[in-house]
């Protein structure tokens, strides 16, 4: 296992990525801007695709998952493939002693992630959980009013996340149409909604959803035949969470991706002294274009901007790369400074939890308690 000496001896945090969707339009960029950070290669099952990507951004190609595990110059990996190996491939990197940031969802289901948690605290590995939008500028201001009672105690929340990304019918049919590969709109959206929420208010209490599925067959270019979709693409919840103070509010909590010219994300917080809308519909970039605006009681509206502090040193024209790169360098820093990392698996098992119940919930027409 890398230890925290050999850490600071070397001044650079060598690590590795898996996946080559995410992983390399998002992660790479991002972890080549960190300058303690030093991306040594590339995982992926598929070697041909592997071999393109490696010599396309100077990187080692890894065929072999064992090998870079066992591999000892790599400190972490990131772990940015679809859902369903994940729970695997993290397993297996943290009994080899690497620290791990992981996408979204970050398991298939709860048991998993308490699992994950039982392993990193045995082998005393952090591993962080991509919630991005902690790491946006407008929304950390958001968290600040919140947090500075500016708004005073919240009576309401209401967040509606409809995107469009599904509703293409002649989209083929992948792991994101099947329910038991961790595909569909609650792992690919509804996780960081339900974060979001947790981050802002506090954690939900308790759950009653209803979920569908609109586009309900899909063409398999493998076979050539119609599968048929076993995932929801839509999402409707009823949530009840517990802020700061001890309240039980009401929250609304609506998903799609399937909502052709929708309005994206809009976030509406109500409070005894005001309102806090935070929403974006640019449905080409999940982080540029947001706006932050704040009314308080008996004045008008107020376009927010973001404090310094929460600036970015940089941008992209791919928004998400900028929060990702920051999220990589809390990583970093928590192993570097031994402190517990968020969003680590804490978070993660939290939102877990609430999406797993919210798919029970939908199943048998109950308002579910969180435990």
């Amino acid at each position: 296992m890398n230890t925290l000496t050999d850490l600071l001896e070397k001044k650079t945090f060598r690590i590795a990525i898996a996946g080559l969707g995410f992983g390399e339009s998002v992660h790479i960029p991002a972890a080549r801007f960190n300058k303690n950070i030093e991306l040594i290669g590339l995982w992926h099952p598929r070697e041909d695709k592997l071999q393109e990507s490696c010599k396309r951004h100077g990187l080692i190609p890894y065929s072999s998952w064992e090998e870079l595990i066992n591999n000892p110059i790599i400190d972490g990996i990131i772990i940015a493939t679809p859902p369903h190996p994940r729970f695997e491939l993290s397993i297996q990197a943290l009994e080899a002693g690497k620290h791990l940031l992981l996408e979204k969802p970050t398991c298939i289901n709860a048991d998993q992630v308490k699992d994950l948690q039982r392993k990193a605290i045995q082998r005393n590995l952090k591993v962080a959980v991509d919630y991005e939008y902690r790491a946006v500028p407008l929304f950390m201001q958001a968290k600040k009013i919140i947090t500075q009672q500016n708004l005073g105690n919240p009576w309401f929340v209401k967040l509606d996340w409809l995107m469009s990304s599904r509703a293409n019918t002649e989209r083929p049919w992948n792991w994101y149409s099947s329910k038991n590969e961790g595909g569909g709109v609650i792992g690919a959206i509804g996780t960081h909604a339900i974060d979001i929420l947790h981050w802002l208010i506090g954690p939900t209490q308790s759950v009653s959803a209803l979920n569908s599925t609109a586009i309900k067959e899909r063409i398999c270019t493998i076979s050539g035949t119609y599968k048929t979709v076993t995932s929801e693409d839509i999402s409707i919840s009823q949530l009840q969470l517990k802020t700061i103070n001890n309240n039980l509010i009401p929250a609304q909590l609506s998903l799609s991706a399937v909502t052709k010219e929708s309005r994206g994300f809009s976030l509406e917080i109500y409070g005894e002294n005001g309102t806090l809308v935070l929403s974006s519909n640019n449905q080409k970039d999940y982080v540029h274009g947001f706006s932050l605006c704040f009314t308080k009681k008996g004045e008008k509206p107020k376009n927010i901007q973001p404090d310094q502090d929460f600036a970015l040193s940089k941008t992209w024209t791919d928004g998400r790369i900028a929060p990702v790169a920051r999220i990589h360098d809390w990583w970093y820093h928590s192993i570097k400074d031994e402190t517990p990392i968020i969003p680590g698996l804490v978070e993660g098992l939290a939102s877990q939890k609430v999406c797993d119940k919210i798919k029970e919930s939908s199943s048998n027409g109950m308002k579910i308690q969180i435990s």
